[in-house]
């Protein structure tokens, strides 16, 4: 992989919950960072953010700067956790460049957004959490609060 951005977490690789020790000791840097133009789902234990069609929706989380020399092992642990194959139509989670915002402005970061399929379905059947903030989902009533 030659673009070493850094990754937006929104959900289980948040410290505190319970995917985080992938990443411990293997990062330089987490800032609180928003994720605009997209909504948030709670699937089934697991977060899925999926673009908003309507272009106003916010997703809370942070922007994760990985440390160089373990780069490529983060990135192929987190797409082995997130089931994501490039090119792989079956792909519950996308790996996809977008905006993030964050203290020091915006910037590029990796995103896993629900796959297409997967996305249409959450848009069809399920409400977003309430403020997209994964961290307080069983406090907005948003969410099962796994």
């Amino acid at each position: 992989m030659t673009d070493r951005l850094p990754f937006f977490v929104y959900g289980t690789l948040l410290p505190g919950e319970r995917n985080h020790g992938l990443l411990t000791g293997r990062t330089r840097s987490w800032t609180p960072a928003v994720l605009p133009g997209a909504l948030l789902f709670d699937g089934p234990g697991y977060p899925f953010a999926v673009a908003d069609p309507a272009g106003e929706g916010r997703v809370h989380g942070e922007a994760v700067e990985i440390a160089e020399e373990m780069y490529d092992a983060v990135v192929a642990d987190l797409d082995r956790l997130e089931t994501y194959v490039p090119g792989d139509p079956a792909n519950r989670y996308e790996r996809v460049r977008r905006a993030v915002r964050g203290e020091r402005g915006e910037a590029e970061a990796w995103v896993y957004l629900a796959g297409p399929a997967l996305g249409r379905d959450l848009l069809a059947s399920a409400g977003p959490i309430p403020g997209g903030d994964w961290r307080r989902r069983g406090l907005t009533g948003g969410g099962a609060g796994v």
